[in-house]
């Protein structure tokens, strides 16, 4: 190749990606006028588009490979982002641009032009029952790993100011000195070691033991009990709490919640009697009538728990076995020391340690028809974020390891399980990869086993049991308070 060839392919290069990264722009954009002028979010494959960085909306068009493979156009994308501008009748909703871009990729020859396509497929978000002034309050009771976690959430969804306002958090008080201790509370907030840098501003007004974070005013609310709170005296009403202290799990003692202000309650932990719900999975058996204490499982049910039902629907699961790599928490020890429950005493940063799970029995509260079939363990080892659930599980009837990944790749795309489940074709997957990852569960596609004789599959799965699962509580929240948009997946 002759050295003039070798520099325009170099000049051809840069031009072509500055080009990518000025539409990149003109999305982002669109995508943030959308978001705020008329709280429609956009999103890509269920990865939020608002506020990225272009070399990384660019990148997420390079991610489309692992759902129908190959990259999608940047151009096509901005293309369809300005058509859903014009459609003007479209109520506040959550639209995966992505999945639209393959279909019209796939059906355009079935429509003449890219508004008729859009009007085919969204015609049922121009008649949203949440319209755009309705709300609900939200007081989260607990601010420690996942709490912070449910306020990032929580206010970087806040848009324009439908579905969930974040209106106060209630913490024990740990200090003397309460406005140092809100200062400490949310210097944690503001730095997080696993997730980074909070995107946004914090101020604190410690005369009225406040904080505004990115507009939302949120009351700081000090108390050992919960009955020692009057929400309505902050001028919280009909809010729904989120109990993120794992100190109650019976219906009864989180009932105590139900005060004056708050009209339900959701726990971020195993509940006793109380039905565990996985979001995608069985939250259609609430009953918002009946019920007012809700309880939102643990992240390793909701990691598992729909690659469950994906592969029982389909092939019926005679029995299994789950075992979950899990990282190291909070009640571990940092050091040798005195632990209650066998093993956790040793220092969770330097050891490997084999711990019992209540997962395999969880599965079965949210799908009885399993009661019986599996058993679990877990072992905790020394990251302190992302774990890694695999499931061996023995079906009814042979099958091939390509009808297995067929349908665990389907369900991502397509059905009720878009928001819990990520396909990864990747073979340098690891566990850093899935840190802030909003689904429940990262399909690990390349690891997967079949045995010879076709009835016994290891299923490897990744989630971010912090920030995934937090995802999920905050789905159910979003149920729960009946403020849900119009969603295309």
């Amino acid at each position: 190749m002759s050295t003039n060839n070798q520099f325009e392919q170099i000049e051809t290069a840069l031009r072509n990606w500055r080009e990518k990264e000025k539409t990149a722009l003109k999305l982002s954009k669109l995508v943030g006028e959308l978001r705020f002028d008329r709280s429609i979010e956009i999103v890509f494959f269920r990865h939020d588009l608002y506020d990225e960085r272009p070399s990384d909306i660019i990148n997420k068009h390079l991610f489309s490979k692992h759902y129908i493979d190959k990259p999608l156009s940047i151009e096509l994308t901005l293309q369809i982002v300005e058509a859903i501008v014009e459609l003007k009748e479209l109520e506040p909703s959550r639209i995966d641009v992505g999945k639209l871009a393959s279909e019209w990729e796939t059906s355009n020859k079935e429509f003449d032009s890219i508004d008729s396509f859009l009007r085919d497929k969204l015609k049922k978000g121009f008649n949203s029952t949440i319209k755009r002034d309705s709300h609900r309050d939200v007081v989260l009771y607990g601010f420690g790993r996942i709490g912070r976690l449910v306020a990032r959430r929580l206010i970087s969804s806040t848009g324009s100011g439908e579905q969930l306002r974040l209106r106060a958090i209630v913490i024990r008080p740990s200090m003397k000195d309460r406005s140092e201790e809100i200062y400490k509370r949310m210097a944690l907030l503001e730095t997080d070691s696993i997730h980074g840098d909070f995107p946004g501003t914090i101020d604190v007004d410690v005369e009225h033991s406040q904080v505004e974070i990115n507009g939302n005013r949120i009351q700081m609310i000090f108390a050992n009990d919960p009955s020692d709170i009057n929400y309505e005296s902050f001028g919280i009403s009909n809010a729904l709490l989120i109990d993120n202290t794992g100190m109650w799990d019976t219906k009864e003692k989180l009932s105590a919640h139900l005060r004056p202000g708050i009209s339900q309650v959701i726990l971020t932990a195993p509940g006793k009697d109380i039905p565990n719900i996985v979001v995608g999975v069985n939250h259609d058996i609430i009953n918002l009538e009946q019920e007012n204490v809700f309880c939102a499982a643990s992240c390793t049910t909701n990691a598992i728990v729909p690659i469950i039902q994906v592969l029982d629907q389909r092939f019926l699961i005679e029995k299994g076995h789950l075992e979950t790599v899990h990282a190291y928490t909070s009640d571990q020890n940092l050091l040798d020391n005195f632990h209650k429950k066998p093993r956790r005493g040793r220092g969770a940063p330097i050891n490997m340690v084999i711990t019992s799970t209540g997962a395999a029995s969880a599965v079965a509260k949210v799908l009885p028809h399993l009661k019986g079939k599996l058993t679990g363990n877990a072992v905790r080892v020394p990251v302190p974020n992302v774990s890694l659930a695999i499931l061996n599980l023995s079906f009814a009837n042979p099958t091939t390891l390509e009808d297995i990944l067929g349908e665990l790749r389907k369900a991502t795309l397509h059905g009720n399980l878009v928001e819990q489940l990520q396909y990864s074709t990747s073979n340098e997957y690891v566990s850093s990869n899935a840190v802030g990852s909003t689904v429940a569960s990262v399909i690990d596609a390349p690891s997967t086993i079949l045995s010879n004789d076709g009835k016994t599959a290891t299923i490897y799965a990744w989630y971010d049991n912090e920030f995934g699962y937090t995802c999920q509580v905050v789905r159910l929240a979003k149920y729960v308070a009946q403020v849900r948009r119009f969603t295309y997946y």
